[in-house]
């Protein structure tokens, strides 16, 4: 049982759809009230699944890069737990289209369009077509987690709002300087497997450099949201968290190394956890 478990949740990429999940959260907690719990409940449940469909596809697909990889030969289809076959496409498939369903039924016709555009931007547009062939891969990649906030403000308003925008925008900077971290701490794993991740192919400086970039402006926008009604809560959440991811990277870029580039990873980590609590506390406690 517990192996099974634990097949599911690296299948599905469990840990990445919780955030994302939770992202969705954040945006219905921006967007207004609530639409009430068993509709919120069932926005966040269609992300989680949508994510996990895009996830278990990224380990299908990706299954001869993993088995290059210390981080990833583990995965089932790396170390031949799961054999590779066509129904397994179907399975992903059927997981994906019922998540659909069960967005647009929980938050509108739209929300599901934001469902199935994080899915497939992960899924298509990074996996397949840029992961291989780009260094800006993970840019683009970086619009699923954008797409489930978007999701989640449309169950609430169909129209765009300002906060759920901006924080969908935090989101799309936030992916590059938290994956580059992990790329730049396992970067022989990603050049023995030939992926073209920023720290694996530029030099210190440059990547460096884009870390903090991103990171600065993720930080300042983060702060926006207080202009347009966001409160305290939220504020203490969102200068505590992109404080120390800023001061992090600031770290990486003044001495690169892996150690500073997977502190900085982890600092990502708090500051998305700090970002969304602080949406979803705000809304909850905040008045």
């Amino acid at each position: 049982m517990l192996v099974n478990l634990r097949l599911a949740v690296s299948l599905l990429k469990l840990r990445i759809g919780v955030a994302i999940a939770a992202s969705a959260l954040a945006g219905i907690a921006a967007a207004g009230p609530a639409p009430g719990f068993w509709r919120s409940a069932g926005v966040a449940l269609a992300v989680l699944g949508a994510s996990g469909a895009a996830g278990a596809f990224n380990h299908y697909y990706e299954r001869d890069l993993d088995r290059l990889m210390r981080r990833t030969r583990d995965r089932p289809f790396a170390a031949g737990i799961f054999s590779a076959s066509p129904w397994w496409l179907v399975g992903f498939a059927v997981l994906l289209a019922l998540s659909l369903v069960l967005a647009a039924a929980s938050g509108g016709l739209l929300a599901g369009v934001y469902v199935f555009l994080g899915a497939f931007s992960y899924g298509i547009v990074y996996t397949v077509w840029l992961k291989r062939r780009s260094a800006w891969n993970i840019v683009i990649g970086g619009l699923a987690g954008s797409f489930a906030v978007l999701a989640g403000a449309a169950a609430v308003a169909p129209s765009p709002q300002v906060v759920p925008t901006v924080l969908a925008v935090v989101l799309f900077l936030w992916t590059p300087p938290h994956f580059w971290s992990l790329a730049a701490a396992k970067g022989d794993d990603y050049a023995r497997a030939g992926v073209p991740m920023l720290p694996v192919v530029v030099p210190e400086r440059a990547w460096t450099s884009a870390i903090l970039a991103h990171t600065a402006v993720l930080a300042a926008l983060s702060l926006v949201p207080l202009a347009y009604g966001s409160g305290a809560l939220y504020g203490i959440c969102a200068v505590l968290g992109g404080g120390y991811f800023l001061w992090k990277s600031a770290a990486l870029y003044r001495h690169p190394g892996k150690q500073a580039a997977m502190a900085n990873f982890f600092a990502s980590l708090l500051q998305l956890l700090l970002l969304v609590a602080g949406v979803i506390l705000d809304r909850a406690f905040g008045g």
